[in-house]
């Protein structure tokens, strides 16, 4: 473990000429709106370290140099979390990034592989599972906890370089560039409060009644922030979603709210929230959120689907990629519904080559499938669907 700055300064210099280093963290995020970052485990060609993120007075500084160093890559494993972390606690992205998860839904080893499925299939490598759910907030921690912790970056050096060679020899490293741009990308974390009332779920929803939902839950993010603590703590999901609907006016009005009570109503809570009311009612009709609604699909297209479905896994076992990487199901609906005009990650960059201009064809008739043997094969239609 190591637990003051000289030593995080020492190793990190000594790993900074490595062409790559394994990372990854373990925190808590049960009670706080931030994650608390506990622990980083970081892994040269040569040793590996546990940095105690918890210990007093220790300056992480010389670790976010290491992270943000463009001539080091950083491999994890399902990146997003640990990524969200260093750009919140040091105001950047890690960079260049490399994610074993997505590598291996490249590589063909299925949708969302876990870390201890791919190490098992990778390097024959066995993880103990007994300290998965440690409280990695408590000091000391066991041997155990440790080698635990070491063996999501230890085992993770053999894994990157098989899947690296794999890349290299089916020629995907671009493909993979391409989805690490998203992960690097500082946009990717940067969270609007004023976006935070798309996650919330409301029926009979009006531009009006986002317009009021949208300040709402604008007042919350940023209160949760404030306080760091859970979205939850500061109010439910249904109770924001009750009152922008219901539009109180008064304090009495809001106790009426479900779940909520006069303790908040009657508090600062409460005129804060009939503020917000106040402020979503004000807005300008032309400035109020459109409903988001499902694009209308024409009927008749369940066939049209079902062959895409059949081309988009013939697709993924000719090319040996997972099929949540190519098109989802609502994708496959939007291709078929809309062709070239559907919105769908399919539509662009090596995904189209691989599966999208061959699903625009097989919709307008210049392809057809067939049965050869125990595959199905793409056959050309004569004169397109004139054929």
């Amino acid at each position: 473990m190591i637990t003051n700055t000289q030593e995080l300064s020492e190793f990190c210099q000594r790993v900074r000429s490595a062409d790559y280093i394994t990372v990854d963290t373990e925190f808590m995020r049960e009670k706080t709106y931030w994650p608390i970052l506990c622990l980083v485990q970081v892994a040269g060609p040569d040793e590996a370290e546990c940095i105690d993120a918890l210990a007093d007075g220790i300056d992480l500084g010389p670790l976010y140099d290491l992270m943000a160093d463009p001539g080091v890559l950083k491999v994890f494993h399902a990146a997003r979390q640990d990524l969200e972390i260093f750009h919140h606690q040091a105001g950047q992205v890690p960079h260049p990034v490399f994610d074993s998860q997505v590598a291996a839904m490249v590589c063909g080893f299925g949708d969302s592989v876990g870390y201890e499925a791919l190490i098992t299939e990778l390097v024959n490598g066995r993880i103990d599972k007994g300290s998965r759910f440690t409280d990695w907030t408590l000091r000391p921690l066991s041997d155990r906890q440790i080698d635990y912790a070491l063996a999501d970056v230890t085992y993770l050096r053999p894994a990157y370089e098989k899947l690296a060679d794999m890349l290299h020899a089916n020629g995907r490293e671009e493909w993979l560039k391409e989805e690490m741009a998203v992960l690097e990308n500082p946009d990717t974390y940067n969270g609007n409060p004023n976006e935070a009332f798309r996650r919330i779920k409301a029926r009979n929803t009006s531009a009006r009644m986002l317009a009021v939902l949208r300040e709402l839950a604008a007042w919350r993010e940023i209160e949760a922030q404030r306080r760091d603590v859970p979205r939850n703590r500061i109010m439910r999901d249904e109770s924001l979603a009750e009152i922008a609907h219901h539009t109180p006016k008064t304090s009495e009005d809001l106790a009426r709210t479900r779940g909520l009570g006069d303790k908040m109503a009657f508090g600062n809570y409460g005129q804060q929230i009939l503020d917000a009311i106040e402020a979503g009612k004000a807005v300008a009709d032309g400035d109020c959120p459109k409903p988001i609604h499902k694009a209308k699909l024409p009927r008749g297209l369940g066939p049209v689907t079902d062959l895409l479905k059949v081309l988009l896994k013939m697709k993924c076992e000719e090319s040996d990629v997972a099929g949540k990487l190519l098109a989802s199901a609502s994708d496959i609906d939007l291709i078929a519904a809309f062709g070239e005009d559907a919105k769908v990650r399919a539509m662009s960059g090596w995904r189209r080559d691989v599966f999208g201009n061959d699903a625009l064809k097989l919709r307008s008739g210049e392809l057809s499938l067939a049965v050869k043997g125990k595959k199905v094969k793409l056959i050309p239609t004569p004169n397109g669907e004139n054929g």
